[in-house]
């Protein structure tokens, strides 16, 4: 790849963060699919295991960026919030929590390539339409009807 200015050490080490924040939401999401109960369950499980399958392709994709920066993805997985409170506001509240340390992440890599590295900067642009987009969801999901 040709020196496009940025500082790859730098870069790696965010690719990093994020696919370990990546890694964190599979076993979070897969977690909290297992955990919900009541009337709605079918829905909110289905979703919860769609947010699992996409964070893993997060992650694939955050450490496909790291191995063609000549980098070494890590074999570490983000924090993992666990409050043991199994309503699904609480849960919901977790997940936020989640979607936002991740976005910001995004919007870091954002910072070190923007206007330096197409490849990069188009991958960050992506992914924080997709988090901030996730953010809003689960805002959502929060909200009581006709609040």
């Amino acid at each position: 790849m040709a020196n496009t200015g940025i500082d790859q050490d730098a870069v790696v080490q965010v690719l990093n963060h994020i696919l370990e924040a990546e890694l964190a939401g599979v076993v979070r999401y897969t977690h909290y699919a297992l955990m919900v109960f009541g009337y709605n369950r079918i829905p909110i499980v289905s979703w919860m295991r769609g947010q699992a399958n996409e964070s893993l392709l997060h992650a694939n994709e955050a450490g496909e960026l790291i191995t063609h920066l000549g980098g070494h993805p890590s074999l570490g997985i983000g924090p993992l919030l666990e409050t043991h409170k199994h309503d699904i506001g609480d849960i919901l509240r977790e997940s936020l929590e989640h979607e936002t340390q991740a976005l910001a992440e995004y919007y870091s890599l954002l910072e070190l390539v923007n206007g330096r590295n197409v490849l990069l900067e188009e991958y960050a642009r992506r992914m924080c339409a997709l988090e901030e987009t996730h953010v809003g969801e689960v805002r959502k999901m929060l909200l009581k009807p006709g609040g």
